[in-house]
C-alpha cells in the first residue's frame, strides 16, 4: 500500500506542472497559491473535526512544525511558482530528479538511515533515465530564462527534502492528516500575507475553467498528494520513498502526450522504462 500511495502521489504531482503553467496565464502565482491553500484547508476541515487526527505534542515541537511548514509549502511553492514562469514544465520536471539524492544524503546525515549500494545504484539508474528522457527538451516561448528557472526549481527541491526529513521525524507523534493540516494552515497565512505586499495581485477577472483547475490543485494535489506521500513516508525509509520522485517526469511526458497531443517517441519510452527499472531496483529487497 505505501508503494501504491507513492505512485498515485507522483501522478498527481506530475499533473500539477501542466496545470500550473496553464493557470499562471490567467492568475498571478501568489493568488493561485493562496487559493490552493484555502481550498485544501476547507477540504481538511471535516476530516479534522471527525477526530481522526493523532497529535502528541512534545516540548519544542513547534520549532519542527514551523520549519516543516516554511520548507513546504511556503518556500517550496514560492520557488516552484517563480521557476515555472521562467522555465518549461518539462525542464522543471527534470530538476525533480535531484530530490531522491538530496533526500538520501539528508537521511544519511540526519536520520542515520544506512543506504545500501543497491539503493544508490537504483537512484543513479533512474536519474540517468530522467536525463535521457528530457535530453530533447528545448527552451521555447514558455521558457524565457531556463537557467534561472531551473535554479529556482532546484531550490524548491532542497526545501522539499527538508520537509520530508522533518515529516519523517514527526511521524511517530503526528498522523499524516495532522501534518498535512499544519502545512495548509501555515501556507494560508504565508501566502495570504504575501498577497498584501506590493508583489501580490488579486485577480481582476475570474475564468471558470482556470478556476476549476485551481480547485483541482487545492483538493487533489495539495491535499491528496501530500497526504498520500506523508502517509507512505511514515511507513518506509525516506531514501526508498524518494526514489519514486523520478516517476514524475515519466508521468509528465505521458500526460503531455494524452492531454496536449505531444508525440511519445520510441526513445522516450525506453528512457521511461529505465526510470522504472531504477525505481524497482531501489525497492527490491537485497539478498
Amino acid at each position: 500500500m505505501p508503494y501504491l500511495a507513492l505512485s498515485l502521489a507522483m501522478l498527481l504531482w506530475a499533473s500539477s506542472f501542466i496545470v500550473l503553467k496553464y493557470v499562471f496565464v490567467f492568475y498571478h502565482p501568489l493568488a493561485v497559491l493562496f487559493a490552493r491553500m484555502v481550498i485544501a484547508s476547507l477540504c481538511l476541515l471535516p476530516l479534522l473535526m471527525g477526530g481522526r487526527v493523532r497529535w502528541r505534542y512534545q516540548a519544542g515541537d513547534w520549532r519542527w512544525l514551523l520549519a516543516m511548514g516554511l520548507a513546504e509549502p511556503c518556500l517550496y511553492f514560492l520557488f516552484e511558482a517563480n521557476a515555472l514562469t521562467y522555465t518549461s514544465a518539462s525542464q522543471a520536471g527534470v530538476i525533480t530528479a535531484t530530490l531522491p539524492m538530496l533526500m538520501a544524503i539528508g537521511a544519511s546525515l540526519f536520520l542515520r538511515e544506512k543506504q545500501g549500494r543497491q539503493v544508490w545504484l537504483g537512484i543513479v539508474l533512474s536519474f540517468a533515465g530522467v536525463i535521457w528522457l528530457s535530453a530533447g527538451s528545448r527552451a521555447g516561448p514558455g521558457a524565457s530564462d531556463p537557467v534561472l528557472g531551473n535554479a529556482l526549481e532546484f531550490c524548491a527541491m532542497i526545501c522539499a527534502s527538508g520537509y520530508v526529513l522533518i515529516a519523517k521525524r514527526l511521524s511517530p507523534r503526528y498522523s499524516p492528516l495532522a501534518i498535512t493540516g499544519i502545512q495548509t494552515l501555515i501556507g494560508c497565512a504565508w501566502f495570504g500575507l504575501l498577497l498584501l505586499t506590493p508583489w501580490g495581485r488579486w485577480p481582476d477577472n475570474y475564468h471558470w475553467l482556470p478556476s476549476l483547475w485551481v480547485l483541482y490543485l487545492g483538493a487533489a494535489i495539495t491535499l491528496g498528494a501530500y497526504g498520500l506521500y506523508t502517509w507512505a513516508v511514515s511507513r518506509i525509509p525516506v531514501a526508498r520513498a524518494g526514489a519514486f520522485i523520478n516517476l514524475i517526469p515519466v508521468f509528465t511526458v505521458l500526460l503531455a502526450w494524452l492531454l496536449l497531443d505531444e508525440r511519445f517517441l520510441p526513445w522516450q519510452g525506453l528512457a521511461g522504462m529505465l526510470v522504472f527499472a531504477g525505481v524497482w531496483l531501489s525497492q527490491r529487497k537485497q539478498a
